[in-house]
């Protein structure tokens, strides 16, 4: 059933989201020996109702160094789920991820002065994949001569598809060797940092095992790379593909929040999430057996006609915008503040840079190789500098 093994697909699901919204909106695939679920509703509540839709069963074993997310809160249900997110909430209240945009301002700035001579930045080389390396490697204390190869490990962790390049274990045990060597470096002298942090952490009396200090780290690592690298590609295809909206924007960069909001539902950057049933669960006209593993497809929800009317149509506008791009309940991502905040950062500073932008002529768009993020490799954008006498964005 699944037909996202495709670059064709993988760039365009929704067709086929749709076609399986009104069709088979709770849908079987023997060759996956998975559910899927692409409603609004039904997408919410797998997300949400942790005890039917468990996320703690997908885990296996929770103490092997080498399964460190099966140790991390994404693989938890409540009360663990609810002890693990307590240690690490304080550095991402909106106040701390606040407190970190002098910093991310410094990194984009930097980056941007950076670009080659010329008229064409790629989006993703260039400003959408160093930003989120440096922002939470700084976050865990990583040393910046030890980040390149950060955005390898994490896209062969969300990759289903390892043809050429790193396989997804590989990957899992390079980070876990990694961390393991930096946790015992915190351990033996601790710093102002995520890790040390956690470090002295305790629970219930107890500190945490390694497997879960390395579930923390890559959890992190992976998700703050992956969200917002992809949240500002998509976000920049997004008005490359509409360039009014863009010269719209310069004019009225209130509007920019909003605006993130809508790229967030138009392309979310996680299309899905994996639950597994607990018991016997019947959503819509079908039953889940227990023990079944469930396909939360995000994607399909942000755009359900039931909840976004004309949901295929781009629109900056849009109010509400109930979108479910960061998952939905006790789950929901900890680091959407930094990811909407760093995307904010980095658009704002191209819309007083750029006075148009476009996709470069001529390429093909080569989208990653996972169905559970959306993104592309490469985002070659062609755009006209801002003049002088133009003044700045919004002005």
């Amino acid at each position: 059933m699944n037909p996202m093994l495709s670059n064709e697909m993988r760039l365009d699901p929704f067709p086929w989201y749709s076609t399986m919204r009104q069709a088979h909106p709770v849908a079987y695939d023997p060759h996956q020996s998975s559910w899927s679920v692409f409603r609004y509703d039904d997408v919410q509540r797998v997300l949400s109702d942790y005890a039917n839709f468990s996320s703690e069963r997908l885990a296996g074993n929770t103490q092997s160094v080498n399964q460190p997310f099966g140790a991390s809160m994404i693989s938890a249900d409540p009360p663990r789920h609810r002890q693990l997110r307590s240690l690490v909430t304080q550095a991402f209240t909106p106040r701390a991820i606040e407190g970190l945009a002098p910093r991310i301002t410094a990194i984009v700035e930097e980056l941007l002065s950076n670009l080659p001579a010329g008229d064409t930045i790629d989006a993703i080389r260039d400003l959408g994949y160093p930003l989120p390396v440096v922002v939470i490697a700084e976050l865990l204390g990583v040393p910046a001569d030890h980040r390149e190869h950060f955005k390898q490990w994490s896209d062969a962790v969300v990759s289903f598809s390892n043809t050429g390049e790193m396989p997804h274990y590989q990957a899992i045990q390079e980070m876990s060797s990694y961390f393991t060597k930096l946790i015992e470096q915190r351990r033996q002298a601790p710093r102002a940092d995520l890790i040390s942090g956690l470090l002295q952490a305790e629970i219930a009396g107890q500190h945490l095992t390694l497997p879960e200090l390395l579930g923390f780290c890559v959890l992190l690592l992976v998700a703050g790379n992956e969200t917002t690298t992809n949240l500002i590609g998509n976000a920049l295809l997004c008005f490359a593909e509409h360039p009014e909206l863009w010269v719209r924007l310069r004019r009225e960069p209130a509007l920019l929040p909003q605006a993130i909001e809508e790229v967030l539902r138009y392309r979310s950057p996680v299309q899905s999430m994996f639950r597994t049933a607990a018991a016997d669960v019947t959503l819509g006209e079908q039953t889940i057996p227990r023990g079944a593993s469930v396909i939360a497809w995000i994607g399909a929800a942000n755009r359900d006609q039931a909840q976004f009317p004309d949901p295929d149509r781009f629109d900056i506008d849009r109010q509400p915008n109930r979108h479910i791009a960061f998952g939905y309940g006790i789950h929901y991502c900890l680091g959407a503040p930094l990811a909407r905040l760093e995307t904010q950062i980095a658009l704002r500073a191209l819309l007083e840079r750029f006075a148009e932008v476009r996709l470069a002529p001529g390429i093909t768009l080569e989208p990653l190789p996972s169905m559970i993020v959306y993104g592309v490799r490469g985002l070659p954008i062609e755009y006209r500098r801002a003049s002088a006498e133009s003044g700045p964005a919004g002005a």
